[in-house]
């Protein structure tokens, strides 16, 4: 029987959801951080819980031809990378294995990810990165923890996000002000929120724990000089106890308080709120592939669900008839049918503000029969009632965008009573270097 605080020798034979390696022990499923598949290793056993156990390299005894030796001096203290002590194409496998493994074990569908579509670049593709900010720290959380990390760089950042962030910590230091703390609620500065787009320019926003910042002229001259291509200082005022990043209220103390970026061929007007995907290369591959999974041939109505500031809904609209966004928050719903007129698409793609399955409701109601659904919900999936109306509106596919595999294959195994079967899966890495993936699938109805 397995015993915490022993070591065993183990086998490593596949990946977790979280990057870390699996060993079976004594029958039991073990989670190891940093094993690679196929190695030999000499197990620690830190916890031992009610269907597997957790642990750690005590001794390698085979390592991997994949491993490699990390490139960041903050791996492993860091929570932000999971895969940078393995080659890249290994990591593209194990991310394959975890889709492939959810759609099996949670979705019950026998269905290959026919491909993963890699990265070219995987170094410093973040187009928005978030630094919380603690005591003196302005950096990343550590894994599974809320303790702040200084990072003075990270490799999956520009160049740029790193002077912005110097600028910041050494303002705070010559200004004497306070980071947040969360545990009393006290103290001014929350977050950095720093977004960029592919012309060069960053948009900075500061998240405080109030309505304003003493020396706010000097915070602005600091990111000027630190940052020529500055496109404006915004602050964003959070004074609740909780752990949403961004306020409500927002006062731009210098510049413009948004960015314009391309995508797909369509311009986008961005503000700190605006959701957006933070690897454009990765995101038009995306997209593209939504758009093939559409099969759109001119002649079909579309309703896309969460469809945000309507890129996919965009970027279908170039082969449908008609495009139908629908999207919750009311800011987003705004900024897509901005983005339409923008692109001149408003008379090929609607957006209409309100939840998602009663939405759904509401334009089948209307008499709206979409060909195709798109969906790209949040991590936590689809509701209940939003696969039921779905199926009610009875299109012919569905394309379903996923961040989490798991719950992914959750949703596929509702639909299948109802008559839609998956037929096509593909999965695209849009995070390289962590264990994030985002999938597609496409789901057929079994009588069209």
């Amino acid at each position: 029987m397995l015993k915490e605080g022993r070591i065993y020798p183990a086998v490593i034979d596949s990946y977790a959801s979280g990057g870390e390696g699996v060993a079976r022990i004594e029958g039991m499923a073990v989670f190891v951080k940093g094993a690679l598949r196929g190695e030999r290793a000499d197990v620690f056993i830190e916890h031992i819980g009610h269907s597997a156990a957790w642990g750690h390299i005590e001794k390698l005894t085979e390592p991997s031809l994949t491993r490699i030796q990390p490139d960041c001096p903050y791996y492993g203290s860091c929570g932000g990378c999971q895969f940078r002590h393995m080659a890249y194409e290994e990591e593209l496998g194990a991310k394959r294995q975890r889709v492939e493994d959810a759609l099996r074990r949670i979705g019950g569908a026998d269905l290959p990810v026919s491909v993963i579509h890699g990265a070219k670049n995987t170094y410093r593709y973040r187009n928005k990165v978030q630094f919380p900010v603690s005591n003196s720290a302005v950096g990343y959380y550590q894994g599974r923890t809320h303790k702040v990390v200084d990072i003075s760089d990270c490799l999956l950042q520009p160049e740029l996000d790193t002077v912005c962030r110097t600028a910041v910590k050494e303002w705070m230091g010559r200004s004497h002000v306070s980071a947040y703390d969360e545990g009393t609620g006290k103290g001014l500065v929350r977050h950095l929120f720093l977004r960029t787009n592919s012309a060069g320019e960053v948009l900075c926003c500061v998240v405080v724990n109030g309505t304003s910042l003493p020396h706010e002229d000097e915070l602005v001259t600091a990111l000027r000089t630190a940052a020529p291509t500055l496109a404006g200082v915004v602050l964003s005022v959070n004074t609740r106890k909780t752990n949403v990043i961004l306020g409500n209220e927002y006062r731009t103390l210098w510049g413009r308080d948004w960015l314009e970026e391309t995508l797909c061929g369509h311009i986008f007007r961005l503000s700190a709120p605006s959701f957006f995907q933070v690897n454009r290369e990765q995101t038009e591959v995306l997209y593209r592939r939504a758009l093939e999974f559409a099969a759109l041939t001119g002649t079909e109505t579309v309703v896309e669900l969460y469809c945000g500031i309507g890129a996919i809904s965009l970027t279908l609209s170039e082969q449908a008839k008609q495009v139908i966004g629908v999207e919750v928050v009311p800011q987003a719903v705004a900024d897509a049918r901005e983005n339409a007129k923008r692109n001149g698409l408003e008379g090929r793609a609607r957006f209409e503000c309100g939840d998602a399955g009663g939405l759904a409701a509401q334009l089948a109601a209307e008499g709206i029969r979409p060909d195709v659904v798109v969906v790209d919900p949040p991590r936590k999936g689809l509701a209940s009632e939003v696969v039921d109306t779905i199926a009610r509106m009875a299109p012919n596919r569905i394309v379903y965008v996923s961040c989490d595999p798991a719950t992914l294959a959750r949703d596929i195994k509702r639909f299948a009573p109802m008559g839609y079967e998956p037929v096509k899966a593909e999965a695209v890495d849009l995070f390289p270097r962590t264990a994030h993936v985002e999938t597609i699938v496409l789901l057929q109805r079994g009588n069209s």
